[in-house]
């Protein structure tokens, strides 16, 4: 997990008594724009160190992360988002537990295709580290080229306000702040593109603070070719799939979500097993 492996001097947030912040970054062939997301991550108050996880690149994508000056776990085959992410926290809590790395106050969750815009993620990061909430999520504007057709979000947003009662401006956002300390509750998490669907459903149940936060960012957009296509439908078939496993299309008898049993208690977290992930999905699952 080059470039070094020695604890990183104090950052302006921890001098500050703001907290440090670990930031893990999923990939899959985004040797363009991970440099850049990369830089503009570690210019931000409190991060201390930068993950970039490879999930099974064709590309220079694990190069570009260490030239710009990231730690990087090279997988050797695509596990898919919830996949790579686990694998990713279990390599960050050993650092953490190895006093390689700072302990945490939060973990900064960021695509690799933000680009110069992950610099915007400040926003997220102020109310975690002040205490405020526990998850933050970026409410991002309408993507320039998005040529999606709204079914997987909309499929997204009726099932999680179904499992919570809470309907959520951007409910697949994949650009969060967690607070280190309710990681427990969350974790493992889910697999492929079912992750932030499961993730905020989790946090709602488990009475976690969450927002949301309009943050100006731009990433790649999904087209309507082919490709695009595709994508979405494993999108879909990824949050039904947590929905249907969440009991999300069951209310219980008085009319209300039922809330599972939270997943963990307090105090240090304790690191996911990258393979309870569980269906990797099809090739192509990080982004």
């Amino acid at each position: 997990m080059t470039p070094d492996e020695q604890r990183p001097p104090e950052t302006d947030a921890e001098l500050d008594g703001g907290g440090v912040v670990l930031a893990l970054v999923p990939a899959r062939n985004e040797a363009e724009r991970v440099g850049a997301t990369v830089r503009a991550l570690r210019r931000l108050p409190g991060v201390a160190e930068v993950l970039v996880v490879s999930d099974g690149s064709a590309d220079a994508t694990a190069d570009r992360a260490l030239e710009a000056g990231a730690h990087c776990l090279d997988l050797p085959r695509n596990i898919g988002k919830g996949g790579a992410l686990n694998a990713g926290l279990a390599a960050l809590m050993g650092r953490v537990a190895e006093r390689l790395s700072p302990e945490p106050a939060a973990l900064l969750l960021a695509d690799a295709d933000l680009a110069e815009t992950a610099s915007r993620l400040d926003r997220l990061l102020h109310p975690v580290l002040a205490g405020e909430v526990d998850l933050a999520i970026a409410d991002l504007p309408a993507q320039r080229g998005a040529g999606g057709f709204g079914v997987a979000m909309g499929l997204a947003r009726r099932g999680m306000a179904r499992a919570t009662g809470r309907t959520m401006a951007e409910p697949l956002s994949g650009q969060r702040a967690v607070r280190w300390e309710v990681l427990p509750a969350l974790i493992p998490f889910a697999p492929g593109f079912g992750v932030e669907v499961a993730m905020t459903i989790d946090a709602l149940r488990a009475g976690l603070r969450v927002v949301e936060v309009e943050v100006d960012l731009r990433h790649n957009p999904t087209g309507k070719d082919l490709s695009g296509i595709l994508h979405r439908a494993r999108q879909a078939r990824a949050i039904t799939r947590e929905l249907t496993r969440r009991k999300a299309w069951r209310p219980s008898p008085n009319g209300k979500p039922a809330a599972p049993p939270r997943k963990g208690g307090g105090g240090s977290p304790q690191p996911p097993d990258p393979g309870s992930a569980g269906d990797p999905g099809p090739p192509g699952g990080t982004g």
